[in-house]
């Protein structure tokens, strides 16, 4: 295992970092100002913001920086571009991440409530041909008490962001969103009280309320994916068993544990620490390095690593690395560094966004100095047909270009069993050239099973089968399991045996029946000769009853049933199909050969698989990566997208943009589909959108159309929008039968 400081984001550097958590972002363009602004200090020598899970990691230009002023100053810096920075450990809750997001729903509900209500008063003053200035009046101050205070309240998440950005003396698209609202409702207000011309409070809510839609829907989608590598601490115990030079044992918390003590631990306990094995055989589940299902046995001098989980006898481990150092710590290291290089991805809404606040705001502008200037109208006119420029091109459209389809997506996605986490999932999903497979749980299912025929060519004996399960039955060990289903599937009765049994751990079962002593275990504790070949393709259990030859049960993983189906799929498609697995070479090699796939590599650790993956990366490909083990965790962050079954470990699902929930692959495919066809919709909105503006945009400047009228074209925009999104539920999805009958 090579050696990885995990505590640095910056190409393994070793100068001190920090991470920070900001509030307020909203696009990548927030993330360029904010890492421009950060990299102009002196105390900075690199920044990264990361829009997902809203870390900032800062590395300073010295070794030993002053951290409190340091923290102090990137703080205040972030404070005047108009955001909220904290210290990592000091950061809110997801809990308060919540209650912004039930803001945001409260304010569209306001919003919507109080358009529905404004919309009722306007039409009766558009059907009453002989309604009088006082009634006209009377709705019109109607409105104005519905319209007002739910503006305030509705657009408060606008106005704060164009306050942030003008007093940082930048613009951002909720600057001419702020003045489009307030400018329309203090002209509907002064025409309210001078009894003349139209209001438009009816537009100016409407607006917020198709604006907000878009900001919830953006803001549900970036909340799924949060910082995944502190959930990792969650497989750190917080105490361990320390035993004294008395031979006295006691427990201890893991900060107080230092290089060379002995820790023990019992059966069923989590390992506290990196060690080496000083006494006890036991097995070990190792699936954090491996990803492999099956327990391995541990004795002495073998190396154990912090998170695995001791299964049968107890262990004394004297301590090789401390918290902060561990394989664990690694793995966390890995994922951090994976997540930072996703920081730089900048969706196309977001780079057309860049141009569009200064570009509406000279509009409007040269609109209003035209109309001055030629239009010998007066201003009122004047500003009306610029708020109307203001309105008509609001980037609701455009807003909502990525989160409708993306929403929809996420519907049909979950119809097929598949949870999307990532907001740009679907994007990347789309882009892929390269899907890389782990084996154990992914490719298969993870459940060992009995396999037949394999050794001397026959099939196996059912009294042995018997006798086997008498053992088995008193043993939770996966193949044991595994040996009493292969019973039950013969219809082989599995009654435990009544005579006193006893289990060595990390070794096998034994009793005596009817006078005959009955091993089931290793090849070892079943005392099988020398002669007999090593298995490396299988895993094994070996049954020996008294002085008869020992009988071999092989065990092997099951693959998914659409397994061949959906590499195949891939294959014909284009895809270079890998296949990256942590288990034995041999048993790689056997299943990438059933499946068709020519490049494989076994025995792969965490950082092997992370280094393969860099490998392509530098070679320009994009990779989808479909695992599911805790060692998988790191590749599914470093990789350009990731799929987890919901069987994965909880850290491989909170890494991972996807997570699948059927028993077959046949999501993987479907996921795919659905993100190229969710990418071709997103363009087609774009060029909707624009064709949209380029309409609209010249009738609004020539005075053409209304505040409400703008309102309503911009709504409709909208609605087009929605719908050209909603044909996603038209395309037809892969089916693995119908592969299965060409």
């Amino acid at each position: 295992m090579t050696s990885l400081d995990s505590r640095n984001a910056f190409e393994g550097s070793a100068v001190p970092l920090e991470h920070f958590v900001v509030e307020g972002l909203h696009c990548p363009s927030c993330i360029r100002k904010i890492e421009g602004a950060l990299q102009k200090k002196s105390i900075i020598k690199n920044a990264r913001l990361n829009l997902t899970t809203q870390r900032l990691a800062v590395e300073w230009t010295g070794n030993n920086p002053d951290t409190a002023a340091n923290n102090d100053e990137v703080i205040d810096a972030l404070k005047e571009l108009g955001f909220k920075g904290y210290m990592f450990k000091d950061s809110p809750s997801e809990a308060s991440d919540d209650k912004e997001g039930r803001w945001l729903l409260i304010c569209m509900a306001i919003a919507g409530f109080a358009m529905m209500n404004i919309m009722l008063f306007s039409v009766s003053e558009w059907a009453g041909t002989d309604m009088g200035h006082e009634t006209r009046g009377f709705f019109h101050w109607m409105s104005a008490l519905i319209a007002l205070p739910a503006a305030a309240i509705a657009g408060m998440p606008f106005y704060k962001s164009a306050w942030g950005a003008v007093k940082a003396r930048r613009l951002n698209m909720d600057v001419p969103i702020s003045l489009a609202v307030i400018l329309s409702l203090g002209l509907s207000v002064m025409q309210t009280i001078m009894r003349t011309g139209d209001t438009y409070y009816d537009a100016a809510v409407m607006l917020l309320f198709f604006l907000l839609i878009g900001r919830y829907l953006d803001r549900k989608m970036r909340n799924h994916a949060r910082a995944t590598a502190h959930n990792l601490m969650s497989y750190r115990p917080g105490k361990a068993t320390i035993v004294t030079e008395t031979g006295d044992s006691e427990s201890c918390v893991i900060d107080m544990l230092r290089t060379g003590m002995v820790v023990r631990v019992a059966p069923g306990e989590r390992i506290p620490v990196d060690g080496v094995i000083i006494r006890g055989i036991s097995e070990v589940d190792t699936s954090l390095v491996t990803g492999e299902t099956l327990p391995v046995s541990a004795g002495l001098d073998d190396k154990v690593f912090a998170g695995t989980i001791n299964i049968s006898g107890v262990l004394d481990i004297r301590i090789t690395a401390l918290s902060g150092k561990t394989l664990l710590d690694e793995i966390i290291g890995l994922m951090e560094i994976a997540e930072q290089g996703r920081a730089k991805y900048v969706r196309l809404a977001d780079r057309a966004a860049q141009i569009y606040a200064p570009a509406v705001h000279l509009l409007a502008l040269l609109t209003f100095i035209g109309w001055m200037a030629f239009g010998d109208v007066g201003w009122q006119l004047s500003l009306i047909t610029a708020i109307a420029v203001l309105i008509i091109t609001c980037p609701c459209a455009l807003g909502l270009a990525v989160p409708v389809v993306q929403v929809i997506a996420a519907s049909r996605l979950f119809k097929n069993g598949i949870l999307v986490k990532a907001p740009d999932g679907l994007e990347r999903l789309a882009e892929i050239d390269v899907v890389a497979f782990d084996k154990t749980g992914t490719l298969t299912l993870g459940q060992p099973e009995i396999t037949t025929g394999i050794t001397g060519g026959g099939s196996l004996d059912p009294a042995m089968l018997e006798l086997a399960a008498s053992l088995a039955k008193a043993s939770n060990h996966p193949l044991c399991r595994a040996l009493i289903l292969a019973c039950h599937d013969r219809d082989i009765p599995t009654i435990a045996t009544s005579s006193p049994l006893h289990e060595e751990p990390g070794m096998g079962l034994k009793a005596t029946i009817n006078g005959t002593e009955v091993r089931l275990g290793n090849r070892d504790w079943c005392q099988v000769g020398t002669g007999v070949q090593q298995n490396n393709r299988f895993s094994e259990l070996w049954l020996k009853s008294g002085d008869q030859e020992p009988v071999l049960f092989t065990f092997q993983d099951r693959l998914r049933k659409d397994a061949v189906q959906v590499v195949n799929w891939f294959q014909k498609k284009g895809f270079e199909v890998l296949l990256l697995s942590g288990d034995r070479v041999d048993v790689v090699k056997d299943v990438a050969k059933e499946l068709g796939i020519t490049n494989y590599h076994g025995g792969a650790k965490p950082q092997d698989k992370i280094d393969r993956l860099e490998e392509l990366k530098a070679q320009g490909k994009k990779i989808l990566m479909v695992g599911d083990g805790l060692n998988d965790a790191p590749a599914l962050s470093a990789a350009y997208v990731s799929i987890s079954p919901s069987t994965a470990a909880d850290v491989s699902q909170n890494a991972a943009d996807f997570i699948f929930q059927s028993q077959t692959l046949s999501s993987v495919v479907r996921a795919y589909q659905i993100s190229k066809s969710s990418r071709k919709l997103v363009f087609s909105n774009f060029g909707l959108a624009a064709v949209y503006n380029l309409v609209a945009i010249p009738f609004a400047a020539a005075g053409f159309l209304t505040p409400l009228i703008c309102a309503l074209a911009m709504s409709g925009s909208s609605m087009v929008v929605t719908a050209n999104a909603f044909r996603l539920n038209l395309i037809p999805l892969f089916s693995p039968e119908k592969m299965r009958n060409k």
